[in-house]
């Protein structure tokens, strides 16, 4: 499902790119779109659900199935009170929302007045996808992944049919894309109901501050909000001073993240929602055994998985971005750019993915303190070294600087569940890596030695695709072959044997 909706968010960017291309107009679509998702990402998606799963496996496992929806009730209630005092705020403020998020688009009025314009039509987003967040949760919880993994693909449907049907209608047509976002919200929100309600535990809106349940995830998604959203708030303050930055620079920074996005949330963020039930519990049961396999199995899927992602997107971001988004209105130097950003966000895609499965080990624990340290050190990390980079590579110094604070993360977090005995890799970890580096080493120097990034931009639709598909499928059958003939067996990627 979640593959469904990756596939269909690449047609949305390609719609976009050929419709819209990389300027003001698109940059200013970007940010009104950003603020309201890094919300929903660091709130609902991050702080809420990782505060709200492992109380809820507590629920599911020791209350009857009344103290079970009572819970349930005003956690629903608690939470939508809350989004819609955020959602009013967000629209009375979103001068200056504007004002702090991107700054440098005040030295451009007409961009400025723009994105606060669409700012105050997709802040409701905010409250959709959120409460869509919180029944994807309890879906999860209950081992239903199929329709919260779905529900993407209705975000996608709706951005592109706003582009498509209702742009040419309008008379600024980037302002289509934020309809089609506040559409978006509502719809995704109605598909999570009829799922509910076969699974018998559709929430009634309740108020329950004083209910020690939803008290105890208040208490928990305050140190969690900066522990499992780093990777977000360092996003966000990229394009703060991409802002600052020549027209363009968001729409780059944009097109480089989603295909980065592509394997994280393919993968990554899929591992991680699964993950995290199986060890919130593992927690309650006290199976702590349990608890490091799965926490085992998760890592190495992540490294098969994300190593090999990362060297392909390095080393085929030119022609990946070419292939998908060179037409009309994006330009061949709009794809050098954006080629720059990418291969600064790929070093660093094999943290992103860690960190999507090494939180967890954590908050499925109710330990959000640990995180949040660390996720300190990496945003504190992250914000020096754009000042820095920035001078020397400009966007690409912002994604670079973001991607070596999420490695930090990364390591902090596994050194501390080693040192604490939370998670004792099985044997054979070492063998497993090698493996695996070895395999990408021959894929990256057969990519490396035989694709030319240049000739993509003299070929048509056809050629692109063809080409592109050819040396992936040329990569990866090389990284399979290397890694069978080395000994790697499904065993070794199995929870139960590790």
């Amino acid at each position: 499902m979640t593959m469904i909706s990756r596939v269909l968010g690449f047609v949305r960017d390609m719609v976009f790119a050929r419709f819209f291309g990389a300027d003001a107009g698109t940059d200013a679509f970007f940010v009104a779109f950003k603020i309201p998702n890094f919300l929903r990402r660091l709130f609902a998606e991050g702080a809420f659900c990782q505060a709200f799963v492992p109380v809820l496996s507590d629920y599911k496992k020791k209350e009857t199935r009344e103290g079970l929806q009572a819970f349930v009730d005003r956690t629903a209630g608690t939470l939508a009170l809350v989004l819609i005092l955020v959602t009013v705020i967000g629209i009375l403020a979103a001068p200056f929302l504007v004002l702090v998020f991107a700054p440098g688009f005040t030295w451009n009025g007409g961009r400025y007045e723009l994105t606060v314009e669409m700012l105050r039509i997709t802040f409701p987003y905010l409250f959709f996808i959120s409460s869509t967040a919180f029944a994807g949760s309890l879906l999860n919880t209950f081992g239903r992944f199929a329709v919260p993994a779905f529900t993407p693909v209705l975000l996608n449907v709706c951005l592109i049919m706003a582009a498509v049907w209702l742009a040419p209608l309008m008379d600024e047509p980037v302002l289509a894309l934020a309809w089609g976002v506040f559409v978006a919200g509502a719809v995704q929100l109605l598909f999570q109901f009829p799922a509910l309600k076969r699974m018998g535990i559709v929430p009634r809106l309740r108020l329950g501050f004083h209910d020690p349940g939803v008290m105890k995830i208040l208490r928990l998604m305050g140190p969690a909000i900066l522990g499992v959203s780093v990777t977000q708030i360092n996003l966000l303050f990229d394009t703060l001073i991409a802002s600052f930055l020549v027209s363009g620079s968001v729409s780059w920074l944009y097109y480089s993240d989603r295909l980065v996005e592509f394997p994280l949330g393919l993968f990554g963020i899929a591992l991680a929602t699964v993950i995290l039930p199986a060890l919130s519990k593992s927690h309650a049961a006290e199976e702590m055994k349990t608890f490091s396999a799965s926490m085992d199995w998760g890592l190495r899927w992540v490294l098969i998985i994300g190593l090999p992602a990362a060297v392909g997107l390095f080393l085929l971001a030119e022609p990946v971005l070419s292939t998908l988004f060179q037409y009309e209105q994006f330009s061949e130097d709009d794809v050098l750019m954006a080629a720059q950003s990418l291969k600064a966000y790929s070093l660093g895609l094999l943290a992103f993915m860690l960190i999507k499965v090494l939180v967890p080990g954590f908050t499925s624990r109710q330990d959000m303190k640990t995180p949040v340290r660390f996720g300190i050190y990496a945003m504190v990390t992250n914000m020096i070294l754009n000042v820095i980079l920035v001078f020397q590579l400009a966007h690409a110094g912002l994604a670079l600087a973001t991607s070596l604070a999420a490695v930090l993360n990364s390591v902090l977090l596994l050194r501390k569940l080693l040192a604490d005995g939370i998670f004792v890799p099985r044997p054979g970890w070492l063998a497993f890596a090698g493996r695996v580096v070895v395999a990408n080493l021959v894929m990256g120097a057969l990519l490396y030695l035989y694709v030319n990034p240049v000739a993509w931009f003299a070929w048509n639709t056809t050629e692109r695709t063809l080409n592109l598909l050819l040396w992936i499928a040329l990569g990866v059958l090389a990284y399979i072959a290397v890694l069978l003939l080395s000994g790697l067996r499904p065993s070794h990627l199995s929870i139960d044997k590790g």
